[in-house]
C-alpha cells in the first residue's frame, strides 16, 4: 500500500480514487493481507488503506492489516524512533488513520540505535497485551540485532517478533547469508519487500540509467541499490521468461516465493497489470534447472537497505 496516498508526494503514487480499482481487484483475487506504514506519505497511505478495506470487506476479521513505526512523522522532538513515547503514540495515531481498533501486524521499520531494545520490546509487548496489536514484526536490520531483540523479549516474557520484512529479491540475495537462516531456525516468517527490485526485475530499467516507466525514469535510490552486474541477472531472467512464455515479473516472483522461509513477498501495484502478474505467479512452479539458471549470474553485493 506504499504506492497509495498523496499523488503530490510522488508522481507515481495513486490517490484514493486511483487506488480503489486496484485494491478491489486484489480483494477479488483473494488478497487478504495489506501492508503499509505510518511514514508512507506521512499517514496518507494508512488513511487510504483504512478507507478502502472498510469499503471492500464486510467484516474486520476478513483481512489483516500491517503497518510500521520508526521514521519521523514531524519535526517535533520525540516524534520518531522506537522510544516508548513514540511507539505508543504512533500506534494510537495509526489506529485512528486506519479506522480500526487493532493492528494485525505491527512492525518496527528499522533499528533504533538511540533507544535500548529493552524499552522498545516492552512498549511493543504492552500494545499486544492492551489488544491494540495482534502480532509483532521487524524490518531490515543486522541478524545479530534481530537475535538480540528476540532474546530480550524471551528473557522478559514479552511477545517476540513473528516476521521479518527485509530487502530480498533475485537481484539482491545478501539476506541468505545470515538473516534468512536465522528466521528459519527461529520459525520467523520472511516477508520480503521490493520483490521486483524497484522494477529492475520487470525489465523496465536500462543499464545506462533511467527506464521506461515514470518511476524508473526518476529513481536515484534504485541506482544506489543496484549496479551493472545486476543487469546480467535481468538478462538471464528475461531469457528464462521467454522460454517459459511468462513475463519476467511472474518468474521473479515465483522464484522468491519458492525460497526457504519466505511466507509471501510484499507486492506493490500502481497498475492492474502489476497485480495480475503477482496473482498469475502463484501457479508458476520453477524446476531446479530453471532456478539454477536464474541464480547463476548473481554476484555478491555491498549490503544495501532502502
Amino acid at each position: 500500500m506504499m504506492s497509495y496516498g498523496d499523488h503530490n508526494s510522488q508522481t507515481w503514487h495513486l490517490d484514493l480514487d486511483g487506488a480503489r480499482p486496484i485494491v478491489r481487484s486484489a480483494v477479488e483475487g483473494g488478497v487478504t493481507v495489506f501492508d503499509t506504514a505510518n511514514m508512507y506519505d506521512l499517514g496518507a497511505s494508512e488513511e487510504v488503506t483504512g478507507t478502502l478495506l472498510s469499503e471492500l470487506f464486510s467484516s474486520r476479521e476478513e483481512y489483516a492489516v500491517a503497518t510500521k513505526v520508526f521514521y519521523p512523522m514531524s519535526d517535533r522532538p520525540g516524534d520518531a524512533g522506537l522510544s516508548r513515547k513514540h511507539v505508543l503514540a504512533a500506534a494510537d495515531a495509526s489506529l485512528r488513520r486506519l479506522g480500526t481498533d487493532h493492528i494485525d501486524l505491527y512492525q518496527i521499520h528499522r533499528w533504533d540505535d538511540a533507544t535500548p531494545i529493552e524499552e522498545t520490546m516492552e512498549a511493543l509487548d504492552s500494545l499486544v497485551r492492551a489488544g491494540k496489536v495482534r502480532y509483532l514484526g521487524a524490518s531490515s536490520m543486522w541478524a545479530w540485532q534481530f537475535a538480540k531483540a528476540q532474546h530480550v523479549a524471551e528473557r522478559n516474557g514479552w511477545h517476540r517478533f513473528v516476521s521479518m520484512q527485509n530487502h530480498y529479491n533475485l537481484a539482491y540475495r545478501e539476506e541468505e547469508r545470515e538473516m534468512v537462516p536465522l528466521c528459519l531456525d527461529q520459525g520467523v516468517g520472511v516477508l520480503p519487500y521490493s520483490p521486483l527490485a524497484r522494477g529492475l526485475l520487470t525489465g523496465s530499467r536500462r543499464r545506462d540509467g533511467g527506464g521506461t516507466t515514470t518511476r524508473a525514469a526518476n529513481d536515484p535510490l534504485a541506482e544506489y541499490l543496484y549496479g551493472p552486474d545486476d543487469f546480467d541477472v535481468v538478462d538471464v531472467l528475461c531469457e528464462v521468461a521467454r522460454d517459459l512464455g511468462r513475463p519476467p515479473a511472474q518468474v521473479a516472483l515465483a522464484w522468491l516465493r519458492s525460497r526457504p522461509g519466505v511466507t509471501a513477498p510484499i507486492v506493490g501495484a500502481t497498475k492492474l497489470g502489476h497485480l495480475e502478474d503477482a496473482l498469475a505467479s502463484l501457479d508458476l512452479v520453477l524446476d531446479d534447472d530453471v532456478v539454477e539458471r536464474l541464480e547463476a549470474p548473481y554476484r555478491p553485493h555491498t549490503v544495501r537497505r532502502s
